[in-house]
């Protein structure tokens, strides 16, 4: 337990919001291990999330993420970074409710194209280019999943660093305004 009544704390929110970065920090900073669902999918595919988006679709990939985040949620406590689109499938964000506190990483959506471009990832859901009116439309897609987080911080204000250390104050709070000290 992380001393916060569910055993995990997840990371959600769009992609190239940093989850992963600041989800390695944050676990230091924890001293918790640290998982990415997504490097769990593609080790268990043994091929890259893009070439399972073409051969399996988007429902294809979700029912491998599900599968991943089980596999990190039935690990010891620990920080999980999920996919941005996690939570939009029903029984993957259900999973992520009962196992973990949530924190979301907003970004703005203009901040997300910039970082994706610089990156120069493909990814599935915008291919090679993304845009902002892309990024707009899969956040009002996911935004009331994003809003059911315990914790929201903002991924392009500071440092990784800061970024972590503003977590870890915020799990603290929470946990303290819980009735019994228990998050539920």
């Amino acid at each position: 337990m992380n001393g916060h009544g569910r055993p995990h704390v997840a990371l959600i929110g769009l992609m190239g919001a940093g989850k992963t970065t600041i989800g390695r920090r944050l676990a230091r900073e924890l001293g918790l291990p640290f998982t990415d669902t997504d490097e769990l999918v593609v080790a268990a595919a043994e091929r890259p999330i893009v070439d399972i988006f073409a051969e399996e679709g988007e429902p294809g990939f979700r029912v491998r993420e599900y599968v991943a985040a089980s596999d990190a949620f039935a690990r010891p406590a620990g920080v999980v970074s999920l996919g941005g689109g996690a939570v939009s499938h029903a029984p993957t964000r259900d999973l992520i409710a009962r196992s973990a506190v949530r924190v979301y990483i907003a970004m703005s959506p203009h901040a997300i194209v910039a970082r994706l471009r610089r990156a120069q990832s493909v990814r599935p859901l915008l291919g090679a280019a993304p845009t902002v009116d892309r990024i707009e439309e899969l956040l009002a897609r996911r935004a009331s999943f994003y809003r059911e987080a315990e914790l929201t911080v903002q991924g392009d204000r500071g440092s990784t660093g800061a970024i972590a250390r503003a977590i870890v104050a915020g799990l603290a709070a929470y946990r303290s305004a819980q009735p019994d000290g228990v998050a539920r």
